[in-house]
């Protein structure tokens, strides 16, 4: 790969094109949405942090932090690029229960929250969820490389896998 590695932080989103790799690290309970568009060869992640502007403290919060700001934030900048947004995809990574030992018996977490409201927002824009890798205790890094539409997912705990 000879196309820029672009590093998504926590509450970030961006958008690559051609031979670009997206790499978020460190994913705990917060989820990447990845968006592909084969076609245009273009790609979007997001690294949301919350499922709801309602639990955030600051009111600057850009795009990324939220699910239902990411998603449409990431199709216009990708549509920009090329990107048709009746050929995106998504694919969902994340979401794990960090800190379940430290929540009573029967509550929600937090990753769980994300990823359902990450699910909301993509079916409220059309985009099928193709992949996800969501859930456990564990934490994640995740690399897309934008030519080929691969999504390498690896984590301490368990073996790379492709989605």
């Amino acid at each position: 790969m000879t196309g820029r590695e672009i590093v998504v932080r926590v509450a970030e989103l961006a958008v690559g094109t051609g031979s670009d790799v997206l790499v978020t690290i460190g994913l705990g309970s917060c989820v990447a949405i990845v968006l592909h568009d084969p076609g245009a060869r273009v790609g979007g992640l997001a690294h949301v942090l919350l499922p709801s502007p309602s639990l955030s403290r600051r009111d600057d919060a850009g795009p990324g932090r939220f699910p239902q700001t990411a998603v449409p934030a990431l199709i216009e900048a990708m549509a920009a690029r090329g990107a048709v947004p009746r050929r995106l995809s998504a694919r969902l990574v994340g979401g794990a229960a960090m800190f379940t030992n430290l929540s009573p018996v029967g509550t929600i977490q937090m990753g769980e929250r994300n990823a359902v409201a990450s699910r909301q927002a993509l079916l409220a824009h059309g985009i099928a969820v193709i992949g996800e890798d969501l859930g456990g205790d564990y934490g994640r890094t995740v690399r897309l490389d934008v030519a080929t539409g691969a999504l390498d997912v690896t984590s301490l705990k368990h073996a790379a896998r492709r989605l």
